[in-house]
Formats: C-alpha cells, sequence, structure tokens
C-alpha cells in the first residue's frame, strides 16, 4: 500500500531539507527500497520518516497495511517541487521508476513480519 501526501518547505520558519520523505511503521524493507529508489535518481535529499513519523495509531499505513500484514510505504514530497505542471511530471516520472522497481521485485510483493520497524 503507497499513500501519497505533500509537505511544505518551511515549518515554523526551518527550511526542510528533504525533496521527498518515506514514512513507514513496521515495514522497513519497502522503505529501504523506496529510499534507494529515489536517492539513486541523484540530487535528491530523501527523509527516512521525515518530514513526520509512519508509525500512527489509525493513519492509513497502520489501518490498511499494518494490520493485514501488507508492504507498504508513504510517500511525502515537498510542495515547492510540485507547484508547476513541469514539477508534477518530473515528480510523477520519479515516483513511478522507484514503484516499478519494487512490483518488479517479487520478493518486495509479501506479507510483512510482525513487529515495528
Amino acid at each position: 500500500i503507497v499513500s501519497l501526501h505533500s509537505f511544505t518547505p518551511i515549518w515554523k520558519s526551518t527550511p526542510r531539507p528533504w525533496h521527498v520523505g518515506i514514512l513507514w511503521d513496521r515495514d522497513a524493507a519497502t522503505a529501504q527500497a523506496m529510499m534507494q529508489g529515489f536517492a539513486a535518481q541523484g540530487g535528491i535529499v530523501v527523509g527516512d520518516n521525515e518530514p513526520y513519523h509512519g508509525a500512527l495509531e489509525g493513519d492509513t499505513i497502520d489501518t490498511h497495511a499494518n494490520r493485514r500484514g501488507l508492504p507498504h510505504g508513504l510517500i511525502e514530497l515537498r510542495q515547492d517541487l510540485i507547484a508547476t505542471k513541469s514539477g508534477v511530471d518530473e515528480w510523477v516520472e520519479r515516483v513511478a521508476r522507484v514503484l516499478q522497481a519494487i512490483l518488479n521485485d517479487p520478493p518486495r510483493v509479501r506479507q510483512v513480519p510482525d513487529g515495528h520497524g
């Protein structure tokens, strides 16, 4: 299960350095694959459970992935990078490459072990 959100580039006067953040709870393997996939594209600052943490009771990951043991990751994109059509198009391609690589790797599409990451 993949959930896609965006975050502000500045929070309480503090710039956020990440271009993309991967939020996760129990599924460290899928999160690592996502982070590595974005980092491999070059010039991308990737947050590991940044700018938020993926372990939130009652959220999408908890409700739809953790409780069913499904692979998961929540992708947070910085809003200034997707503020234009060209920015959206660029990030659609980036996200698609990362997700396609994961889907093409059958061991990644599996049940997630119980326990927190």
